[in-house]
């Protein structure tokens, strides 16, 4: 075991220790468990957004992808940054508007029944614990480098941290946990670029020069067709990236941290600066990653390039170098996580138990109660599910996780926004139909059947890797089918006063027609 590896580690989990300790002191009430009590400034929470959404696949994976496939490597990048245009423009302060807790409250504020909360409710659930579990065996995998610890006890570390987190400090403790990465993340890369290129005597045409020599794509690495041979691939993963953001439960709860909306749009031009910034840093760190380590050396230690930002790190540093950005990775995986449990929490314990269970009757302290336990409870389910998927590539659930987003929740709230004659039906519809569609594709496509290491050695039925070109169309088809073929107003709020409401945050008459 790398003593240096270790004390890193160690000094990570005190510094986040300390953090739950103070926000446990914070956390006496549903509203500040849930919402950290509306008490975050827009700049805390663009940095604690940032946190939530730049996960170990955008770290790790976007910096080994643009040094093995180039320029295509980049386009996730783009992709992920121009989907906060549309969080921005259409669906953030709407959402604040009208939202308490949960993407449940949105929806029930125009349709309010408890068969669209239970829907909307376990959909949250799918969403985060899909976009858990491959999370918690990347952190398992980085754990087992570092300290030379199997899987299985790599996986429980951070299992149990997450849960401490969420279940002591709940949305102050997953906000500051989230924002000390952040700050980590993005001074750790910028020092290492500032090193890539301080090797180059600050030459980009220099840094270039070598990327061609050191990669097989040669003259070829900054065009297109790398990644992907199919167009329709590339479209598709591309739609699933820009428009999955929007619909994603743990990143727009976090639009219920802030007092008001110019916070909420402070929060999102504060998170798109830091993203942006993040992804830039991480196309210099893929090129010198193929140019100081070469990729014969990247492929040989990893085929998907996941190692190249803490290899790079060794090569110019040395080990500690490497055990500072390696510690980063951790960080961002622990506030990932932790983003993501505080997001399926919500959905459980506010919707269901307090909603549905207990029809909005029981009190302060059993709320709280609940959400600790419901808390504790999906941080076990996780990390029992990363502990039995160990040996399977689970690298297809983040995919999985903007498609279903964009497919099901975000052609439910636009048109729940902004479509009057939009009524519960369509959104039933909507919702079942773009879960429906995505989980079949995504379990018929390659990443599944596949006669070379699929989970099912047959042919894919479904050729796409990325089906959002087919699931994402499908969902807003159900959502307006449902609504021009019902005639169903039923526990439907007039659009006028509900309209009123999400454009300006008054309260209109809120009858029941």
């Amino acid at each position: 075991m790398n003593i240096t590896y270790l004390l890193f580690f160690l000094c990570i989990v005190i510094c986040t220790l300390i953090i739950t300790y103070w926000a446990a002191r914070q956390s006496k009430t549903t509203n500040q468990f849930y919402i950290a009590a509306g008490r975050l400034t827009g700049t805390q929470n663009g940095m604690a957004i940032a946190g939530d959404y730049i996960s170990a696949a955008s770290f790790l994976g976007i910096v080994g992808t643009i040094a093995i496939n180039g320029f295509d490597g980049f386009l996730y990048a783009i992709g992920f940054l121009v989907s906060y245009l549309i969080v921005l423009f259409f669906i953030a302060e709407p959402v604040h508007r009208l939202g308490k807790y949960s993407l449940g409250d949105v929806i029930c504020a125009r349709f309010p029944s408890y068969k669209m909360r239970g829907i909307m409710a376990v959909g949250a659930l799918i969403i985060s614990i899909f976009y858990m579990i491959p999370q918690l065996v990347a952190a398992g995998l980085l754990i087992r480098l570092l300290l030379d610890i199997n899987y299985s006890a790599s996986v429980l570390i951070i299992g149990i941290l997450m849960t401490i987190y969420v279940v002591f400090g709940g949305m102050f403790a997953t906000s500051w946990v989230q924002i000390v990465k952040t700050v980590l993340l993005l001074s750790g890369t910028f020092l290492l670029a500032l090193i890539v290129f301080s090797r180059f005597n600050w030459s980009i045409p220099n840094l270039l020069e070598q990327v061609t020599l050191g990669s097989p794509l040669g003259d070829q690495f900054s065009l297109p067709g790398h990644l992907f041979n199919n167009p329709l691939e590339t479209l598709s993963l591309h739609l699933a990236l820009i428009l999955g953001t929007a619909g994603l439960p743990h990143i727009l709860i976090r639009l219920f941290t802030v007092r008001n909306t110019v916070e909420v749009r402070k929060s999102l031009l504060t998170a798109s600066w830091i993203i942006g910034a993040f992804y830039l840093i991480a196309l210099v760190l893929g090129l010198g990653a193929v140019a100081l380590v070469g990729f014969e050396e990247l492929v040989l230690l990893d085929p998907f390039g996941n190692l190249a930002a803490p290899l790079l790190a060794e090569s110019l540093g040395g080990d500690f170098l490497m055990a500072f950005i390696a510690a980063i990775a951790f960080t961002t995986i622990v506030a990932v996580v932790a983003g993501l449990v505080i997001s399926a929490t919500t959905a459980f314990s506010h919707d269901i138990y307090f909603h549905i269970l207990k029809r909005g009757n029981t009190s302060e302290k059993k709320r709280l109660r609940a959400a600790r336990w419901t808390a504790f409870f999906i941080g076990l389910l996780s990390t029992l599910l990363a502990l039995g998927l160990r040996n399977m590539n689970v690298t297809f659930l983040v995919s999985l996780t903007f498609i279903v987003a964009a497919s099901s929740n975000l052609p439910v709230l636009l048109f729940t926004i902004y479509w009057r004659r939009f009524n519960q039906t369509g959104a039933i519809s909507g919702m079942l139909s773009g879960l429906t569609v995505s989980l079949i594709l995504l379990f018929l496509g390659p990443h599944v059947m596949n006669p070379d290491g699929g989970w099912i050695a047959a042919e894919a039925v479904v050729p796409l890797y990325n089906p959002g070109i087919i699931a994402i169309p499908a969902g807003f088809l159900g959502a307006y089918l449902g609504a021009v073929l019902s005639r169903n107003k039923e526990n439907t709020v007039p659009f006028a006063s509900f309209y009123l409401q999400a454009q300006t945050g008054i309260e209109g008459r809120r009858n029941r027609s």
